[in-house]
């Protein structure tokens, strides 16, 4: 490992999945790195569980499944639209899954982000934990050629800073490279660790060996909000959360820990948990405002990666895949005009942006930019009215009680049209999947 210097390479601000990324891939490729990371150790700051999607790895560490500490590879998605009392729900479950090299991992950050943190150091770089920068260092012409940090000394010098700092993107705004994150452009989200013996979370969900199920829902849980609940089954623990817009929380009569106290209790939820015992507990915020949020992504000598950039895909529930794809693309820009000689300015820097507009980071957040808007708009539709007509046709389908099917599909469709749901539904639909295309 590196001494610490007065001058770097490279300096990458955060020790998150695109930190890490970042720091990883340019220590790998020789270059002198510094990452600066706040908490006591990468990690430090997350207890949740979380998803891993193998394939951004992969392309970072070939072979992280030797010994990174992955929980469950999931096999099975379920996703619900829950009324106060009841779900309607589709789930996809396939053996195929049960592959060599799983798709998809739950993971719980914690211990992630240390391993992550560990294959940074054993790369070359130098880490530098409990340490905090407070500002970006500027020449006279306004270029970023360093940090200052809350630790007594100089400045520290680079040619370049990767700013990996996280939603708040706290450094980015205090130097004027960034305004304020907007509240209806971020998510609060609660979570609780539930730990159950192993058998019984696997007795309970159908699973065997090391498969994992992951439930994620929608509807009236979020009391009119715009937001979702989510359920990871990990080897000896349960991850469950839920999640809202912040500008709604502002405006809303619940708080976020009386809303996953709700999600627990519903009659779907609850019998998932019981017996469980709660031991860890924590509230995060996730960038949702999607592509129309982005902010400025590269300066003369800046380059902003993962969730400061908004590089979560809400409509997917895909985040860590594009903070890992983000950080290693930053990485290699800055690697290729290093091996150049040329220099990291605003011009140059450029380039990591017309990098990701090749991958399908961009390309995913483009193709939805008009989701999150859409379901902000209608959210009493969406996360209200909708669920509680589908569970009411799925109780008049299913409930046999001597009427005939025909007067029962009278009834389904009469329910719709009291309600003026269904044109409201078939026009939402046209609506999502023109903003999908």
């Amino acid at each position: 490992m590196a001494e610490m210097e007065d001058a770097f390479d490279a300096i990458v601000v955060g020790a998150g999945p695109s930190g890490n990324a970042a720091a990883y891939t340019l220590a790998k490729e020789g270059l002198s790195v510094l990452q600066i990371e706040r908490g006591e150790y990468a990690g430090s700051k997350n207890v949740q569980g979380a998803i891993l999607y193998s394939d951004a790895l992969e392309k970072i560490i070939p072979e992280f499944r030797e010994e990174a500490p992955l929980e469950r590879h999931v096999i099975e998605q379920r996703m619900w639209s829950m009324d106060d009392t009841s779900h309607t729900g589709m789930h996809y479950r396939s053996g195929d899954f049960n592959e060599e090299k799983p798709n998809r991992y739950t993971i719980l950050r914690a211990q992630f982000d240390k391993w992550f943190s560990a294959k940074v150091k054993e790369a070359g770089a130098l880490v530098l934990c409990e340490t905090t920068v407070t500002e970006l260092v500027k020449d006279l012409t306004g270029r970023v050629i360093g940090v200052r940090t809350d630790r007594q000394g100089n400045p520290i010098f680079a040619p370049v800073v990767i700013l990996a700092e996280g939603v708040n993107g706290l450094v980015g705004q205090r130097s004027g490279l960034r305004p304020e994150i907007a509240p209806e452009s971020v998510a609060l989200a609660v979570k609780e660790m539930h730990f159950l013996p192993r058998e019984t979370i696997e007795a309970r969900f159908n699973l065997k060996g090391n498969e994992g199920v992951v439930i994620e829902a929608m509807g009236t849980i979020t009391r009119g909000m715009t937001g979702t609940g989510f359920l990871y089954t990990n080897e000896e623990s349960i991850s469950v959360g839920i999640g809202c817009i912040v500008s709604d929380f502002a405006q809303g009569e619940v708080t976020p820990a009386e809303l996953l106290e709700a999600f627990k209790a519903h009659p779907s939820i609850a019998p998932l948990l019981e017996g469980s015992e709660v031991k860890e507990y924590a509230a995060h915020l996730i960038p949702e405002g999607g592509y129309k949020a982005i902010p400025q992504l590269t300066g003369d000598g800046w380059i902003v990666v993962g969730d400061a950039g908004q590089f979560v895909n809400a409509v997917h529930r895909e985040g860590s895949n594009l903070a890992m794809t983000t950080g290693r693309i930053a990485a290699e820009t800055v690697v290729a005009l290093h091996r150049k000689g040329e220099a990291m300015d605003g011009y140059t820097l450029k380039e990591y942006e017309r990098r990701l507009e090749a991958t399908f980071v961009m390309k995913d957040l483009k193709k939805y930019k008009g989701i999150p808007g859409l379901l902000d708009a209608n959210k009493a539709t969406f996360f209200g009215t909708y669920p509680r007509l589908f569970s009411q046709a799925m109780q008049t389908w299913f409930r046999v009680d001597g009427v005939d099917k025909k007067t029962k599909e009278k009834a389904i469709l009469k329910s719709f049209r009291d309600s003026r749901s269904l044109r409201g539904l078939l026009g939402d639909a046209w609506r999502v999947a023109r903003a999908w295309r």
